[in-house]
């Protein structure tokens, strides 16, 4: 952990998906949720990654995903505490996705020294790591505690996530399909494309194939973006060729496009969208 300035510090778990140079340059706190494979548990970001997940479901093991405990968030906290912090933001993975939200207020009844803010970013991947960075930027100009929190917030809920699915089958298993449900007769004749609406996966569009839906998802993704400086990233299962070609497009059609992060979704996110997967994140700065 960065050294301690009159700010707070910024906690965040492992399905913000950002890449180890960020956390450490930013100075962030990690949590990390934990990936199941036929009962053993791994935790995400440590001992498991994303490779091993898509080896895992392609080989028909079973695979499933859990939250952390309070105890890791008291941990989380303690340890900030002992770094001299007297307050934190706590900003996590979309409360109608996981427990995580509740175990990290848990955790932090826990240790009262700490001043605490536990933000729900009602999003995911990117779209939640994107928020821990403009905290943390935040955090680190010395903002109070209170305009960390609600940065966060905002720069949550200002993001956009797109999600081609090759399959809908992983998301029906895991729970996480939200509204998007009825969708699951027809994904063999379609392609759906997904979002993230009220924290909940939700429908976005229909299409017929592979390649129209990486279209559309090129066009739904340039259109958040507007024509002001954006942020992106691009993640993937399995599909580096896939998302290569898509960030390139991005680039070329984006040109206030500031940061480009492109790289396998993680392992917990990884587990519900299924070999295949594309997931493009827009920031909008």
């Amino acid at each position: 952990m960065s050294a301690v300035t009159s700010g707070p510090i910024v906690i965040t778990d492992s399905t913000a998906d950002l890449p180890a140079d960020l956390v450490a340059k930013y100075g962030l706190t990690v949590v990390p949720l934990h990936v199941v494979v036929d009962g053993q548990v791994y935790d995400e970001g440590l001992d498991i990654a994303p490779d091993a997940v898509l080896s895992a479901l392609a080989g028909g093991r079973s695979v499933t995903t859990s939250q952390p405990t309070p105890a890791a968030f008291e941990a989380a906290y303690r340890a900030a505490v002992d770094t001299g912090a007297r307050s934190a933001v706590s900003v996590h993975i979309s409360s109608a996705m996981s427990g995580t939200l509740t175990a990290a207020r848990l955790g932090a009844a826990s240790v009262p020294e700490l001043d605490v803010r536990v933000v729900d970013s009602l999003t995911t991947a990117m779209g939640l790591g994107f928020a821990a960075l403009a905290a943390a930027e935040a955090a680190a100009a010395d903002e109070p505690l209170n305009t960390v929190a609600a940065i966060a917030a905002r720069a949550a809920a200002q993001s956009h996530i797109v999600i081609y699915a090759h399959t809908l089958e992983y998301l029906r298993r895991g729970g996480r399909i939200g509204t998007a449900a009825h969708l699951i007769g027809s994904a063999l004749a379609m392609k759906p494309l997904l979002h993230v609406e009220d924290g909940q996966v939700a429908p976005l569009a229909k299409v017929r194939t592979a390649g129209k839906a990486r279209s559309r998802l090129l066009d739904l993704a340039v259109q958040a973006a507007g024509d002001g400086p954006v942020d992106i990233a691009v993640e993937h299962l399995g599909a580096p060729d896939v998302a290569d070609e898509v960030a390139s497009a991005l680039r070329a059609r984006l040109p206030q496009l500031r940061t480009l992060h492109l790289g396998p979704i993680g392992a917990v996110i990884a587990a519900h969208v299924g070999p295949g997967a594309l997931l493009v994140v827009v920031a909008p700065s």
